[in-house]
């Protein structure tokens, strides 16, 4: 049962009888302060059910309490539709600008690629806003720079003109980008229209993602040239054809589907928020947005639901699905605007298994990631190694910390890292990567114990912080290594995740309303470990940096499987011995290159003949 909205202790008279009488159909209503100023609009489907969960206490949002004690007036627009209501809110939150609702302000237009197939000898185009005029349009490209790379890439392959109309009609002799392959000259006419306009309509065809039909006809038509004997254009045809399957082999990456997606992920610390987008064009990620950080409370559903209204409302392509980490309350009105913003179906959706999940988790790391690079950015390092120092109470000033990891399967390949961070920043010149000698079997703490060991035996050149991955079991090999080796004038810490209790306040703001990991640091002589959520720079420095061993130890760790992968490879090609495999480990220094190596590559490895490099080239490939 509602609670009494008329027992909020801020409301007048005037605001209950309002309430009491306010509408119930679908609409938008604008909360005002004292001085008349609107500080919060929203839309509803019912706005009487809606403005009585702000002062019948029914609404959970932390911010809400804030909010209705500044309210001293609503006032309320009805539409027909809950789809309308949607539309005006997000002109009426434009206008005003109001204090409580997410303030996403981000004016910058994103390069687009426009080709109008209309004109006699269409061209590229960079341009900045796409127009309703009947050409083709190509992008959002996430930067300028991501946008002329791609033209750098497209001129060559298909040489249309780069001139503008009044050059094309008046030159009388090739320019330069006809000398260079970059452009077919139609303004000389060394190109017919017919031809001009095939190459045109190729190059829209790769754009919009139609590689696989475009690849057949470019095929067909090198075959036809070479049963009329034009071998020239076959040539050139050829070249195109090996162009763009070289091209796609490199930017293929995360494939779901040959939809167009945009996948937002999110990740919030406290009252501010991070959100990006992983931007898919056929198929393929060809960048991510990245939105200002968002610096108010509410729900993370809300937040995404204001992001996504006010950036689709602009300049921004609407791809066919938006996939989005947490179901929205107004998601399936959203797409019902978008697909009629669009002229097309728009999906918005909320997937979590499958290729969904794993696009929605990689963009959740890049929101993360962003955020993070951000605040350290921002942070200064000088007063972060002192507050650490601090909080801590450690006896040194962390200036240099050296951070260790262990990484293996089953105690197989086992290795141990060795990061080291001066002043805040990677100091790469004294990493150390450690293979353990010592230790059969899975055993961690062996292995961890080894690997400081042989780091600190000499007792030189040590650091200010020894931090390890893990928790207190870890935390106690490091200090008993130090303790057998009498080191006594550097401070210990151990930093490890744990689960979040569902009574963790930060996790009611989180992105997924679930129990999630976060960090904390174990200190010697100390039980309970510290918590450093309400320091965040020193957190994130930490982090940074334990993450940063983890990634040393993994790399490492890999190269050593993938090298006995392939020598046992190698061990089953018949023809390789033991000279020829050493030779091959000799010539390209790891598997990866092996692997990667084209036949003739393989030829002048020596003992390797041309039959063998066939061999070895056609088995890598089958397995």
């Amino acid at each position: 049962m509602m609670a009494d909205p008329f027992c909020c202790k801020f409301m007048t008279d005037y605001l209950k009888q309002k309430i009491k009488h306010a509408p119930r159909t679908p609409g938008v209503y604008m909360m005002k302060d004292e001085e008349g100023t609107v500080i919060y609009i929203g839309k509803a489907r019912d706005i009487r059910s809606r403005i009585r969960s702000y002062f019948g206490g029914t609404d959970s949002r932390f911010m809400v309490p804030f909010l209705v004690s500044r309210v001293c007036d609503i006032d309320f627009i009805v539409t027909e539709t809950e789809k309308e209501a949607l539309i005006l809110e997000n002109n009426l939150i434009k206008e005003h600008r109001p204090k409580y609702n997410v303030d996403f302000r981000d004016d910058k237009a994103y390069f687009h690629i426009r080709m109008d197939l209309r004109e006699p000898f269409p061209r590229f185009q960079l341009v900045r806003r796409p127009k309703k005029d009947g050409a083709k349009y190509f992008g959002p490209y996430p930067s300028s720079s991501s946008a002329k790379e791609t033209l750098r890439f497209l001129q060559p392959i298909f040489p249309l003109r780069t001139c503008r109309k009044q050059e094309l009609n008046s030159r009388k002799r090739p320019c330069l980008e006809y000398e260079i392959g970059r452009c077919s000259a139609p303004c000389c006419h060394l190109i017919d229209a017919a031809a001009y306009e095939g190459l045109a309509r190729d190059a829209a065809a790769f754009l919009e993602g139609r590689t696989k039909r475009l690849l057949v006809d470019l095929r067909d038509r090198m075959k036809n040239a070479a049963d009329q004997m034009n071998y020239e254009a076959a040539a050139v045809l050829r070249d195109r054809i090996v162009s763009i399957e070289h091209t796609l082999e490199k930017q293929r990456m995360a494939s779901m589907d040959a939809r167009d997606q945009d996948v937002y992920g999110v990740y919030r610390e406290d009252d501010m928020t991070q959100i990006c987008a992983v931007l898919i064009r056929g198929g393929n990620i060809v960048g991510q947005k990245i939105f200002p950080l968002i610096r108010i409370g509410g729900e993370t559903a809300e937040i995404v639901s204001a992001l996504v209204k006010r950036y689709y409302d602009a300049d921004a392509y609407i791809p066919a699905e938006i996939l989005t980490p947490v179901a929205m309350e107004d998601g399936a009105v959203i797409a019902e605007w978008l697909t009629e913003k669009k002229g097309r179906a728009v999906s918005v959706l909320t997937r979590q298994k499958g290729k969904g999940a794993a696009i929605l988790d990689m963009a959740q790391r890049n929101a993360e990631n962003i955020f993070r690079t951000e605040r350290l950015a921002r942070d200064n390092p000088e007063k972060t190694i002192r507050i650490l120092a601090e909080k801590l109470h450690l006896k040194n000033l962390p200036v240099r910390i050296e951070c260790f990891d262990i990484s293996n399967i089953g105690g197989r390949q086992a290795v141990g890292s060795m990061v080291t961070f001066e002043s805040g920043l990677p100091l790469k010149a004294r990493y150390r990567r450690f293979r353990i000698k010592t230790i059969d079997g899975a055993d961690d703490y062996g292995m961890m114990y080894e690997v400081l060991k042989r780091r600190y035996l000499k007792k030189d050149d040590l650091p200010d912080l020894l931090m390890v991955d893990g928790g207190k079991g870890q935390l106690g090999v490091a200090v008993s290594v130090l303790k057998d080796l009498a080191v006594d004038n550097i401070d210990v810490i151990a930093i490890a995740k744990e689960k979040r209790d569902e009574r963790d306040d930060v996790l009611k703001k989180g992105p997924f309303q679930v129990k999630k990991d976060y960090d904390r640091i174990y200190l010697p002589g100390r039980k309970d470990p510290v918590n450093l959520s309400h320091w965040p720079a020193t957190l994130f420095l930490l982090q940074r940096i334990r993450d940063e061993a983890h990634r040393f130890a993994i790399s490492y760790h890999r190269k050593l499987k993938e090298k006995q992968d392939l020598q046992s490879l190698l061990d089953e090609i018949p023809g390789i011995g033991g000279v020829r495999k050493k030779a091959l480990l000799k010539y390209f220094g790891d598997a990866a290159h092996i692997r990667e190596a084209p036949q003739e590559t393989l030829q002048k490895v020596e003992g390797i003949g041309k039959a063998t490099a066939a061999q070895i080239y056609d088995y890598l490939r089958k397995q």
